[in-house]
């Protein structure tokens, strides 16, 4: 069933790239996966194989990376992404030797990849569970290891039909973990080769902070003497979250607003500029003096939000009124307040922080109003949400130290 549902997703995808730019992507990145292997794999060299589905779950195992690079530079590094859009945008990496597109999970796939990259280790970041490569990681002896995953009772591992699935739990050398619940739960499969040892976005955040670029144009904006009030950094944002921050925006003068949505196009840029009432200015447009005078900036480019947060007095983390929240931590590790919609329950993170006050849900524009109201006249209550913010990151963070003095 499982190679079955590989192959027509593999036939859909062939179909979709004929007229879709990301699966046209996807279809020819993974034609040219084994000729980069051959050209990059050197012979007598040990490598580290990590692998990650999309941009996210590489910021998740890049402390790990980076880590391993600098205390062990026996090993070299193979990344691969699945998604274009991890792959396209860190396919130049520097922590890597060599990168590619990891191939369907079929077993020749597998076999091949294997085969010709011969890793010494493997790391999967997350949700990553390709039953044919961990299977034949596993009949070839090599160390296989599942970073920072989480296990929750509706996967199918833990159905009563999942029972094949579960193998794939079973090829693991060790599972790091990010909770108790995962524990648990691999605990009644007897699988117990698992270890909590949190998640390694913390390590990563605080490594962000650290590095948080300075963006001269978002201290004009936030640092013009005609800025009054305070400011908000709305983060991937998206339709339904933007339609709820720009009518309050429109109609409360001491709210500033860095707007940084999450889909970036012409289209959708006008549609945004068409809402306010406000001065505004683009990123890629403004001048020191334009974004002083704006209030308004609406970031137009990709890479820059996680500096950008450092900027806010409160933030806004959007996809809570779609498929779901993005990075909180990303926000909350500047030790700021952070707003998110409903659609959260499957990030620990935030229910957690949400339980503590650091974040703060809201269903409709009547809770933010609310929420904004709170936090922008109760001193004492916004400072307790900023302070449970910070102590959560720094409480939650040294997952990569754990899991390198595990394996090494």
């Amino acid at each position: 069933m499982y190679s079955l549902a590989i192959y027509l997703y593999m036939l859909c995808v062939n179909i979709a790239a004929l007229f879709n730019k990301k699966a046209r992507l996807l279809k020819n990145g993974h034609a040219k996966t084994y000729k980069i292997l051959r050209r990059g794999i050197k012979d007598g060299e040990q490598y580290l194989w990590f692998h990650a589905a999309s941009l996210g779950e590489f910021e998740q195992g890049r402390p790990l990376i980076e880590k391993i690079r600098r205390n062990c530079p026996q090993y070299k590094i193979l990344l691969t992404f699945f998604s274009p859009s991890g792959y396209e945008v860190r396919k130049d990496y520097e922590g890597a030797d060599v990168c590619c597109y990891l191939p369907f999970d079929t077993m020749l796939n597998a076999r091949k990849f294997i085969r010709i990259a011969k890793p010494t280790m493997a790391f999967f970041i997350k949700y990553e569970f390709w039953q044919n490569y961990i299977t034949e990681l596993h009949r070839n002896n090599i160390p296989t290891y599942s970073v920072a995953s989480i296990f929750r009772p509706n996967q199918i591992f833990f159905r009563w039909y999942g029972h094949k699935y579960r193998n794939v739990l079973r090829c693991f050398t060790h599972l790091f973990v990010q909770n108790q619940q995962s524990i648990n739960l691999l605990n009644s499969l007897n699988i117990n080769n698992a270890t909590i040892v949190g998640d390694t976005r913390m390590d990563r955040v605080l490594q962000i902070r650290q590095t948080a670029k300075k963006l001269p144009l978002c201290e004009a904006f936030c640092q013009s003497p005609a800025s009054e009030g305070y400011t908000i950094v709305a983060g991937s944002s998206w339709q339904p979250d933007e339609d709820i921050l720009i009518d309050y925006f429109n109609n409360h003068s001491e709210q500033r607003i860095i707007l940084a949505p999450h889909v970036v196009s012409e289209s959708h840029l006008a549609e945004i500029e068409s809402k306010l009432r406000r001065p505004t200015v683009r990123y890629s447009k403004a001048t020191p003096e334009t974004a002083a005078s704006a209030h308004c900036l609406i970031i137009d480019c990709y890479g820059l939000l996680s500096s950008i947060y450092r900027y806010a007095t409160i933030a806004y983390v959007g996809g809570g009124f779609g498929a779901g929240i993005h990075n909180v931590p990303e926000a909350a590790v500047y030790g700021i307040p952070v707003i998110i919609g409903p659609n959260n329950r499957r990030f620990r993170e935030a229910r957690e922080l949400i339980e503590q006050g650091g974040c703060l849900e809201i269903r409709n524009s009547q809770d933010y109003i609310s929420i904004i109201t709170h936090l922008t006249t109760d001193a004492p209550f916004l400072e307790h949400a900023s302070q449970v913010a910070n102590d959560y990151i720094s409480a939650n963070a040294g997952a990569v130290d754990k899991i390198y003095k595990h394996i090494f």
